[in-house]
């Protein structure tokens, strides 16, 4: 097995859909739950000094900038901390832009001096800074996504390098944070190195999810600049180094107290390969969904009753074009029908279908590839725009997408078949820009 191609013992997934019980056959789902109204999206420019772009949303979907306003921390501009070069998604996270949930606050990480910063929003959407801190990391950094619990008013800060991965923020009533002195790892006996991606909270607040990419940071040191991605396990044999393969600890479970600090760690089987993203249906609080960043699909997993989690084998792509695919964002449905997937390898987004507990592909690819400046390759070597997050509008009828070497923020309109429509773009700071969030 050439070390220069990105080759996997993961076990092919054959068929088209992954069941945990048997179901009968469904209605064909609808995208749109309601009406479209206009609204607010929000994105951050991760330039070295960091803002947060507001763009008022149309009815018809279309994008306005209203304002910039300046975090007060420093993003990690276009130089990637992981891998040493300029790229698209430098920091390769999730969840870097969000809003509580009543919409008075909106939080931003700052992955180049490890800070988050606070704002409210008015009526209108306009932003005014609060408040910035320091998530406490001196020895750890790349600050890259944050997940909030409301009931304690506690953030949680999550880093590209350990051991601290996870740190704690308190806020208060008017916003101010409050770095706590806690600080948790993602990492294992086996594997001292990881690099998680994002952080979600269960729908009912006592437990918090962590993604991860991989168990060791990868190293560009091969003869012709590619990276290395395999590495000696203590078994003797060569391992990729993508989080849960082989190992069956991708996805990380906290237990959250009443205060918002966390209990230890429970490490569970991903069933796929770099369990980059990971996502609660809308309106069925003990169901999920994972995207593979290496395993190039989608799992449903469940939640039972005493919190331990069960993940079905990945759906995946058609990956004819290259291995990974890295499909690394989701955005689900508000209905909890459909499943957006973001591509970053390949440059476009592709649609998986929930019918009860049936996953299957529904559109791949779901949108034409938008190109980029053509100066960037994807880990499968192909010519990539590198796309990243990505947000789907409260009535469903929305998609919009950063494509960062492409230097495009795009909209879609969501087809009743899971395809989309391309119906607005607007220009957008060259690679950096990450975290979407709006209302």
């Amino acid at each position: 097995m050439p070390k220069s191609r990105l080759s996997f013992t993961l076990i092919a997934i054959a068929a088209s859909t992954v069941i945990f019980t048997a179901v009968g056959s469904a209605q064909a789902p609808t995208t749109q739950t309601k009406k479209a109204a206009g609204g607010h999206l929000y994105m951050q420019t991760n330039e070295v000094e960091n803002a947060i772009i507001h763009y008022q949303r149309s009815a018809n979907g279309a994008l306005a900038e209203v304002e910039r306003v300046a975090t007060g921390g420093a993003g990690s501009g276009e130089l990637s901390p992981i891998y040493h070069i300029n790229r698209p998604n430098d920091f390769e996270g999730a969840g870097s832009v969000i809003l509580t949930p009543d919409r008075r606050f909106l939080f931003a990480t700052n992955a180049g001096d490890n800070s988050v910063s606070s704002f409210a929003a008015n009526k209108e959407g306009r932003l005014t800074l609060l408040d910035v801190k320091r998530t406490g990391n001196t020895q750890s950094g790349g600050v890259k996504s944050v997940a909030y619990a409301p009931s304690s008013r506690t953030l949680f800060v999550v880093h590209t390098f350990g051991p601290d991965h996870l740190r704690l923020m308190s806020v208060d009533g008017e916003g101010k944070l409050t770095p706590r002195p806690e600080r948790y790892s993602v990492n294992t006996m086996d594997w001292p190195n990881r690099v998680p991606t994002m952080a979600v909270l269960s729908p009912d607040g006592k437990l918090l999810f962590v993604g991860t990419t991989f168990d060791e940071l990868p190293s560009r040191k091969n003869p012709d600049g590619s990276l290395i991605l395999w590495i000696p396990h203590k078994d003797g044999a060569l391992h990729v180094i993508a989080s849960n393969a082989p190992d069956p600890d991708g996805i990380v479970v906290f237990p959250v107290g009443e205060d918002g600090a966390l209990g230890g760690p429970s490490f569970y089987d991903a069933r796929g390969a770099s369990p980059f993203y990971i996502a609660f249906l809308h309106n069925r609080p003990d169901t999920f969904v994972v995207g593979y960043a290496v395993s190039d699909g989608v799992s449903i997993g469940k939640v039972d009753a005493n919190g331990k989690i069960m993940v079905s084998a990945p759906v995946t792509l058609d990956t004819s074009a290259g291995r990974p695919s890295e499909l690394c964002w989701l955005a689900v449905s508000p209905n909890d029908r459909w499943v957006f997937t973001t591509n970053f390898g390949y440059s476009d987004i592709s649609s998986y279908r929930i019918d009860g507990n049936v996953l299957s592909i529904a559109k791949d690819p779901a949108s034409p590839k938008v190109p980029g400046d053509g100066t960037f390759r994807a880990i499968n070597g192909v010519v990539s725009s590198g796309p990243s997050d990505s947000w789907l509008s409260p009535d469903g009828a929305y998609l919009y997408q950063i494509y960062g070497n492409a230097s495009k923020l795009v909209g879609y309109a969501t087809q009743p078949d899971g395809s989309l429509k391309e119906i607005t773009s607007v220009k957008i700071p060259y690679n950096s820009p990450a975290g979407l969030a709006g209302f």
